[in-house]
This record gives C-alpha cells, sequence and structure tokens, in this order.
C-alpha cells in the first residue's frame, strides 16, 4: 500500500442545500513519511454543455463559445508545506455552499447533453517529484431547500415548471389532469379507447408521479402497458437552440390482456440524479415529459 487518500463528508447521503456547510474530514494514510509543497483541498461547481452530433456545425457560434459554466469555486490549504508523519492523519474542513458572484446554484443533473456537478478534490503537492501530485476527488449533491427555490432569480426555476423542488407545491396547485387514449379501426394499433388521469401535472421532484389509467376497449390483445419519463434539453444561444428529447426510464404498469374497466395505478419514483426540477436559463433548459403507451400482440 501507498499512500491513501480519503474524503468522508458530515452526511452519507452527500446531499446539501444553498447556504449549508458541508463538513468533513481528509485522510492521509502512508506507510513512510511524505515530504510536501502543501495540502489543499477546492470545491467546485459547473454546468457542461454539449450539442448533439445531428446540430453540431449548424450553430457555429455556440459550438466554438461553449465552454462550463462555473456556479462555485473554493480552496482552502489543509496543511502548509512540510512533512506528514507515517500512518494516519486526520484533517477536518469546513466550506460553506454558496454560489459565486451573481450565480445560482441548480440542483445536481446527470443528462445527456446538460450536467450539473458538484464536486471535491485533496490534493498532495509534491513538485519537486514531476507527476507525483497525490489526489482524491468525490462528488456531492446538491438540492434545493424550501425557501431556495422559488425565490431565486427567473433564470433558474420556473415557478410554473413540471417538475419543481421538494415539497413547494400549495394543494391548490396540484390539478388533476384527465385525459384520453382513443385509436380508430383499420390502423396498425386497431380500435383502441381508454381514458384515467394524473393526479397533478405539476410534480414536486421528491414525490412520486401518480394517477391512473383504465383501458375501455381493445381490438387485439394487449401485451403490456408502460409509463416512459423522457428529459427534454435544450442548448443554445442567441443563434438559435438546440432540442432533444431521450429517455431516462421506462416502467411497466400492466402486464398481459389486461382486463377491460380495471383502474391500474401509475406509480413512477423520479430517478434523482437523472431528473431534476424544470429549469429555464440564457442558456439551456431542462424539461420532462411522460409517454404512456400500450404494446399490442398484432399476428
Amino acid at each position: 500500500m501507498g499512500t491513501l487518500i480519503d474524503i468522508r463528508l458530515n452526511r452519507y447521503s452527500k446531499i446539501y442545500s444553498e447556504n449549508e456547510h458541508i463538513r468533513g474530514t481528509i485522510i492521509i494514510q502512508s506507510k513512510s513519511e511524505i515530504k510536501h509543497d502543501g495540502v489543499v483541498l477546492s470545491m467546485e461547481g459547473h454546468v457542461n454543455l454539449q450539442l448533439s452530433s445531428k446540430t453540431v456545425g449548424i450553430f457555429e457560434a455556440f459550438y466554438q463559445s461553449i465552454k462550463p459554466i462555473q456556479l462555485l469555486c473554493y480552496q482552502i490549504e489543509l496543511l502548509k508545506p512540510g512533512k506528514i508523519s507515517a500512518g494516519k492523519t486526520e484533517c477536518n474542513f469546513e466550506f460553506p455552499l454558496r454560489a459565486r458572484n451573481t450565480k445560482t446554484l441548480y440542483e445536481t443533473y446527470h443528462g445527456v447533453f446538460i450536467n450539473i456537478q458538484y464536486s471535491m478534490k485533496c490534493e498532495i503537492k509534491r513538485s519537486f517529484l514531476i507527476g507525483t501530485t497525490l489526489s482524491k476527488g468525490t462528488e456531492f449533491i446538491v438540492e434545493y431547500g424550501n425557501s431556495t427555490a422559488l425565490t431565486s432569480s427567473a433564470s433558474s426555476v420556473s415557478p410554473s415548471a413540471a417538475f419543481i423542488a421538494n415539497d413547494l407545491l400549495k394543494p391548490a396547485e396540484m390539478k388533476r389532469v384527465d385525459f384520453d387514449m382513443v385509436s380508430e379501426s383499420g390502423n396498425k394499433f386497431g380500435l383502441f379507447k381508454a381514458h384515467g388521469h394524473i393526479d397533478s401535472a405539476t410534480c414536486p421532484i421528491t414525490k412520486p408521479f401518480t394517477g391512473e389509467i383504465i383501458i375501455d376497449r381493445a381490438e387485439f390483445p394487449i401485451k403490456s402497458v408502460e409509463v416512459q419519463l423522457v428529459r427534454v434539453e435544450t442548448t443554445g444561444c442567441s443563434e438559435g437552440y438546440a432540442k432533444d428529447a431521450s429517455e431516462i426510464q421506462t416502467i411497466q404498469i400492466g402486464e398481459g390482456n389486461i382486463i377491460k374497466g380495471l383502474p391500474i395505478p401509475i406509480f413512477m419514483i423520479f430517478p434523482r440524479l437523472f431528473s431534476c426540477p424544470t429549469l429555464l436559463t440564457t442558456n439551456f433548459k431542462i424539461g420532462k415529459s411522460m409517454v404512456l403507451g400500450q404494446h399490442n400482440m398484432v399476428s
């Protein structure tokens, strides 16, 4: 075993909200004494944007100027240049989770063309030995607190967004939405009729998406009924915007030839890292949509 570095945060979940303090401990373990030029810990938050291959070349101005958007950047010196004794060394740290300048801290999100990521990195600098700087990184998650999302500027979270942060919805905003699904006889799906409802089109991201569907009539036997969560990512600038949709997850809510007239519950938990409250900003937008479908067994 050489030298090992570990970053341990005070929260096992690694979930924090803006204006909170991130506390933890850096643990350095080594069999022998280490000479170094300082031990530093940095914390950064970035929004990384990219265009899909089908739109590269269309928006040259955006493609050439595309750079990560820095949301926060802090650095502290844990140990001054010197030596670290053999064995186990612990260094406690604390960072305020605040955006730099007029930036807004968005929720952590891992998408296809948009990534919002927050991380820490500890480095043991050793400039006297080229290429021997030791480092260790870790990611932590930022979520909106109850007083963060809807009090921020209009460039962050839209109050009328389809997916919002935490439990900020008032009961009056939870409006049931009824829907009908109809397919006429003669097409590949045959005659098909169904109806149902979703409990709210505006959904707290931490609560499940719920509702129900009832199959009234189906000309062909049904194989399955599924609900698909789709991300809609938009990137660009004044020259133009590129919008791309991609699947986040699909769940099956019914299997086999469903009994007609039987209510089928819709229940989906949002995958936290791959979904976030709807965002509307100058250079990017993140939205979501639900697709409800059924598969027929057609000979």
